[in-house]
């Protein structure tokens, strides 16, 4: 057990104020496997790429999703991995359908239209906050690739994603079941969300249209039956929570980095003038030649995950490393920790895309930004791709200066691990 615990309470203040120090702090005291307490719950945390691959590979089996991710159940139901592993797999067909091949490629002209059209609105030279930035850009995209214009401009002229800010300032794995105002804003703003989405569900079971939301409202669930209309509301509010949430952290910190690195900034310019030259559309043979970008996107992933902790339940005894851990107890993964590790990362708190260019690190269970095995996240590649394209045309048009100095950003603990608001300062290329 790691030392520093308290009375019932164990290592939650600790954990709460610093989890990037909390989990670094037990993985050199004791290594790949130690244990903690979080009000009462005690919990096994495993660092480690052997360690994350049985992490991963034991879901479902010894291991299991329902019960510690029931403060995600609270905001959304329970769907898909949010509910037993027999809902999720009635579900997850519904899920990846929106992540094909097809799809993608509906989806890349709109990503970049949504781009193109931010870029028009900023001018020649200015000043943003890069953060409320991000969050409005991939709110747009996720908007217009999953519901089509006319229902996201209806969504969001009838308040839809103001609710947003409620379920973000929610996000809490240890309380979210205590009578705080913060969970009596979640209630109420999952509600409310539902509310506006159950009318448009009914008019398009009576008249449907083609396009993104008429697409999942229509898709056979595992059984071969379309979702009914509670679970299809909770869909909605989940997808557009994930597709945007994230993403914006993410596509701010690889802005961020970049603007903060010459060289690499350098490369990518000169890559993106090589490959996409002066087309306005992203397309698919530019994803697979913006090798860069990718790079890019990948090392922020690793510095500055969205989702710093990973959880399962022990469902039946399991001995790792020497160690048994008993049913009832929670695993962890940490990201803060598992992507610092220097045998599998040189120089890890440097940002260096290099290491997936060149030195092909992170290649297994070393590297889980977005989980892994069965449960790896189904929107990777739509997250990656958003923000490729974002930076591509951003950093194609503009050089850009970070007005509030790098080493004074930090990061946003409510919600996902967005930075701190961030000033940049931007002009054309000549």
């Amino acid at each position: 057990m790691l030392s520093g615990g308290l009375p019932y309470i164990g290592h939650a203040i600790e954990f709460y104020r610093d989890q990037e120090s909390f989990f670094r702090r037990g993985y050199h005291k004791h290594g790949k496997v130690f244990g903690i307490k979080l009000l009462g719950q005690p919990m096994a945390i495993l660092i480690g790429p052997e360690e994350q691959s049985f992490f991963f590979k034991s879901t479902d089996k010894e291991l299991s999703m329902e019960k510690p991710y029931q403060f995600l159940a609270a905001m959304f139901g329970r769907i898909a991995f949010l509910g037993s592993h027999e809902t999720y797999k009635l579900h997850r067909p519904v899920l990846h359908s929106l992540f094909t091949r097809d799809q993608m490629a509906r989806y890349l002209p709109v990503m970049s239209q949504v781009v193109n059209e931010w870029l028009e609105r900023l001018g020649d030279s200015g000043e943003i906050e890069l953060t409320d930035e991000m969050t409005h850009i991939v709110k747009e995209v996720a908007g217009r690739c999953f519901l089509g214009d006319e229902v996201h401009r209806r969504l969001e002229a009838e308040g839809f994603w103001a609710q947003y800010d409620a379920l973000s300032a929610s996000l809490d794995p240890l309380l979210y079941n205590l009578p705080l105002p913060k969970f009596k804003r979640r209630d109420a703003a999952r509600e409310k969300i539902r509310a506006i989405l159950q009318p448009l569900i009914e008019e398009r079971r009576k008249q449907p249209v083609d396009d993104g939301f008429q697409y999942l409202l229509e898709q056979p669930d595992g059984a071969g039956v379309p979702l009914p209309d509670e679970v299809i509301a909770n869909f909605f509010a989940a997808l557009m929570f994930a597709g945007h949430e994230t993403t914006a952290g993410q596509a701010a910190w690889s802005i961020i980095h970049l603007a903060n690195n010459a060289a690499h900034r350098t490369r990518v310019q000169e890559e993106v003038q090589s490959v996409v030259g002066d087309s306005a559309e992203i397309n698919h043979v530019h994803m697979r030649e913006i090798k860069q970008i990718t790079a890019a996107v990948q090392e922020t992933g690793r510095l500055r995950p969205s989702a710093e902790t990973l959880i399962r339940e022990v469902k039946e005894d399991i001995t790792l490393d020497g160690y048994r851990i008993p049913a009832g107890w929670f695993v962890m993964t940490s990201t803060a920790a598992a992507h610092f590790i220097p045998e599998y990362f040189a120089n890890p708190h440097a940002y260096d895309p290099a290491r997936f260019t060149e030195r092909n690190e992170g290649r297994g269970f070393e590297l889980i930004t977005f989980g892994g095995g069965l449960h790896k996240c189904t929107g990777m590649n739509f997250a990656r791709t958003e923000m490729s394209i974002i930076m591509a045309l951003l950093f194609r048009k503009y050089e850009l200066e970070l007005v509030t100095p790098y080493e004074q950003i930090g990061v946003n603990r409510g919600g996902s691990s967005k930075p701190t608001p961030t000033r940049v300062r931007y002009k054309l290329r000549h």
